[in-house]
């Protein structure tokens, strides 16, 4: 009878660790170092002795255990392998086969964004929905789509790289990706500080961001306390981020989009932005979708984890 599972999610500086039961309640949680040192070679090695420790400390069966879900910064393909995973300083990796391997459990792997992704679905703010569009906002922005309950990762495990969507063509700086004009340009944290510079450049407006650090919480800070020129920030922002959503609502029709990352802790302010360029650009049929605030915050990977192996 499999009572159990895993869900770990790796990321550049801690490898994320949840033991969970059947029914999705969190046991146990807990960190350790990810070791990115010698291109990685430690980092299956001791996710794999976190997993077998944590078994032996519980005192459970390894029949008990249904397996073990891994969520990485980085594409996956289908037989679970990572071709690349720059942050954890892999090439190509079979992480699938070398972590069964050394914990004698079955081992599914994804894309840390639509692990993310259907954590929100299942546990999250997604929940009751089965179409799920996963937005986070964070230094980047990364993606999760969800249909019919299932993740799309296309066929180079790049389904749902929205953060990579051409939204204009008037930027000249490049994206990490060495694109120009992506989403995640102008609507991550570290886009809405690029926004916030050039539209203060450009403006003599008096505005509490030219008294201090800008960034994103205190671009929304100032939005919430009413100043003109944050607003106007807001405003593009909102914008472009509708626009996308719009975009991606053409072609895959989401019940929801569940909006993560740090910037989403400015809470429902956002919404005020996003949603009337999302009715304005969105096709008739789809303008009816839901925003809501992701609820799993850091847990979001863990829960997908899980979810993936049950």
């Amino acid at each position: 009878m499999k009572k159990y599972c895993f869900g770990i999610d790796i990321g550049g500086t801690t490898v994320k660790c949840g033991f969970f039961n059947t029914d999705g309640e969190v046991l146990d949680k807990w960190e350790i170092k990810t070791r990115t040192e010698n291109n990685g070679v430690n980092i299956v090695p001791d996710v794999a002795a976190a997993i077998k420790g944590k078994i032996a400390e519980k005192g459970i069966d390894m029949d008990e255990v249904a397996g073990v879900g891994v969520g990485v910064p980085g594409p996956v393909d289908e037989d679970g392998n990572v071709p690349v995973a720059v942050n954890l300083h892999w090439g190509f990796v079979p992480l699938s086969k070398e972590l069964s391997e050394l914990t004698g459990l079955p081992v599914k792997v994804g894309n840390d964004a639509n692990v993310a992704a259907l954590g929100e679905m299942w546990k999250g703010g997604g929940v009751g929905y089965h179409n799920v569009i996963m937005v986070t906002l964070g230094t980047g922005v990364g993606g999760g789509i969800i249909i019919n309950g299932q993740i799309v990762t296309g066929s180079n495990g790049a389904g749902g790289e929205i953060g990579h969507i051409h939204v204009d063509d008037a930027i000249e700086e490049t994206c990490n990706c060495g694109n120009k004009g992506c989403l995640e340009q102008v609507a991550s944290a570290t886009g809405i500080v690029y926004l916030a510079k050039k539209k203060l450049a450009a403006s003599d407006a008096p505005s509490v961001l030219r008294d201090g650090e800008v960034s994103a919480k205190t671009v929304f800070d100032a939005v919430k306390a009413g100043d003109a020129l944050a607003q106007e920030i807001a405003e593009e922002f909102g914008r472009y981020l509708g626009f996308a959503c719009a975009n991606i609502a053409g072609v895959v029709d989401p019940q929801v989009f569940v909006i993560g990352g740090g910037v989403s802790k400015a809470g429902p302010v956002l919404f005020d932005y996003i949603t009337k360029y999302y009715q304005k650009y969105a096709f008739s049929a789809c303008r009816n979708a839901k925003f809501a605030l992701a609820k799993l915050g850091n847990d979001a990977g863990i829960f997908g984890a899980a979810k993936m192996v049950l």
